[in-house]
């Protein structure tokens, strides 16, 4: 007789029983354990038991004879964290403040010019906030409301603003436009938002904005409670909180791009470098200013009025000046005018200038690893120190250096971000990338970490939505790293060897890439053939 649906759904009911049960216990449960703990007959718990594990959700132990989860239920695991929607990202913070606070925790977003709850997870005290799934609330008196207003674009803010009723719900609700605009710029400097019995007499509430990668407002995430439990002074005490568990949803929402290793590296015009590295856009001239750092020349690579996609036609590269030393940094002022920086001196060429000058003073003594130019024409270095490691300072006048930094490692290269006027750095060695802000001398943060097979992190570059692209040297690739630290694209390479990486381009969104010969064995050259070439991706 065919079986019912009803009996179909009975054996998945009782399958899923069999997983939830060893999936709660570290050590597995052997067949009889959970024959007896159920109290189903071992002839059926044998058959659901071959069925999951022939699906990978469970795997048996042969020593212990009992059963673990499988591999597949991390790999389904690993997916929804990977690519998961708003309430899936916000689930474990959403618990974690519940575990912190004790009150509820709510997740909402942005519905016309009100905010809707998505997810709530109940808090622990009897008395205690309960607003249903579901409910809307109007976005000017939640803090919420008043977290996602705060991060939206100025000209979407200014329009949802001019639109609101700003109705009064309690005694303290703002009713005034300009007095709800002070708060929302209050919020934004904060990080988070507070509704003081804004909308429910007795009630406070603190909320965090929920912003991706690509600096799209999600929603927010807040904490509510009674407002004798939840003082000003706790509130303020669990903002930071909030927003540190607000920002970790969103890193884990990406929109879906393309990756870069779509697009065809194409090796630009020009001859192979030793070792190419230290490549500058100009945007005042449309040229990439680059480096054969083993033979010291000084090359400018000149976009067309539009770039072919035919490899070797894109532009025209000449050589623009040679040196004795090694060449350690490229600064490009702007305009054409352009700096070389070596070991113990700097030549600067002037557009006109018959001859490179030197730089009046440069750090005696101290061997220099890496430069770059920061804000206001300010040179940024990092020298060798006695033990090895680097110093990193500004230069000064007399050629002192003013030294913010001591690291125990050799700095292979150092970049200002203007975004938020820090130098980043490259470590080979130990496959880091460091930001230091000026702001914080002698405190270093350890952004990113490469494993040493993926490759020796090298050169770094800056794209408009924060991205951190770095070249993956002997890993025949580069890769962008999102600002948490999160990779997040990887682009192919022909050559085993890129030594270096800029953004620019006509349109800026052109990703150069330097890349050596000289390490490279002879019979991997016949692999990779264009290795010294300077190559150019699409963003």
């Amino acid at each position: 007789m065919a079986s019912s649906p009803a009996d179909g759904t009975a054996a998945l009911d009782k399958a899923l029983d069999l997983l939830e049960a060893v999936g709660s216990t570290p050590d597995g449960l052997g067949q009889a354990a959970l024959a007896q703990r159920f109290g189903w007959s071992r002839t059926t718990v044998y058959r659901l038991l071959a069925t999951l594990v022939a699906r990978g959700l469970l795997r048996r132990d042969p020593l212990r004879r009992v059963y673990c989860l499988g591999m597949r239920c991390f790999e389904m695991a690993r997916q929804v964290y990977a690519m998961p929607d708003l309430a899936a990202a916000a689930a474990l913070e959403l618990r974690a403040l519940r575990d912190l606070t004790g009150e509820t925790s709510y997740l909402a977003a942005l519905d016309g010019r009100e905010v809707v709850s998505l997810e709530r997870c109940d808090g622990a005290h009897s008395e205690r906030s309960s607003s249903a799934l579901g409910q809307r609330k109007p976005v000017h008196c939640t803090s919420q409301g008043k977290a996602i207003l705060s991060v939206l674009p100025d000209a979407e803010r200014e329009l949802l603003v001019r639109g609101l009723a700003l109705k009064a719900l309690t005694p303290r609700t703002i009713t005034d436009r300009r007095r709800l605009q002070a708060e929302l710029r209050v919020t934004a400097a904060r990080g988070y938002a507070i509704d003081d019995e804004e909308i429910v007499s007795g009630v406070r509430c603190v909320g965090a904005p929920i912003v991706d990668g690509q600096g799209q407002v999600r929603g927010a995430l807040s904490v509510a409670g009674p407002a004798w439990r939840l003082t000003p002074e706790r509130l303020e005490l669990l903002g930071p909180e909030v927003a540190e568990a607000a920002r970790r949803v969103g890193a884990q929402l990406r929109h879906v791009r393309a990756p870069v290793a779509d697009t065809e590296a194409r090796a630009l015009a020009g001859p192979w470098a030793f070792q190419g590295a230290h490549p500058h856009w100009c945007a005042d001239t449309g040229v990439l200013y680059w480096a054969d750092v083993l033979a010291p020349t000084l090359r400018a690579w000149t976009a067309p009025p539009q770039e072919p996609d035919a490899p070797d036609a894109a532009g025209t590269d000449r050589a623009v000046a040679d040196d004795e030393a090694p060449i350690v940094g490229v600064l490009v002022h702007g305009r054409g005018d352009v700096s070389i920086v070596g070991a113990s001196r700097a030549l600067r060429w002037r557009p006109g200038a018959s001859a490179p000058e030197p730089w009046p003073a440069w750090p005696a003594g101290m061997p220099v690893r890496a430069a770059c130019l920061g804000a206001e024409g300010c040179v940024w270095m990092a020298v060798e120190t006695a033990e090895g490691g680097s110093a990193v300072g500004r230069l000064g006048g007399g050629g002192a250096l003013d030294v913010l930094w001591r690291l125990a490692e050799p700095l292979q290269c150092l970049r200002w971000r203007a975004q938020d006027g820090a130098l980043l750095a490259t470590v080979p060695d130990t496959g880091a990338i460091l930001h230091m802000h000026p702001e914080s001398p002698g405190v270093v943060r350890r952004l990113v970490t490469v494993p040493k097979g993926s490759g020796r992190v090298s050169g770094l570059a800056f794209d408009a939505e924060g991205g951190v692209w770095t070249a993956l040297r002997d890993g025949w690739s580069v890769v962008r790293f999102l600002a948490d630290g999160s990779p997040d694209r990887v682009a192919a390479l022909p050559v085993p060897c890129p030594t270096d990486v800029a953004i620019g381009g006509t349109d800026g969104r052109t990703l150069f890439v330097t890349s050596a010969r000289q390490p490279v064995a002879l019979d991997m050259l016949a692999n990779a053939p264009l290795s010294g070439r300077l190559f150019a991706l699409s963003l």
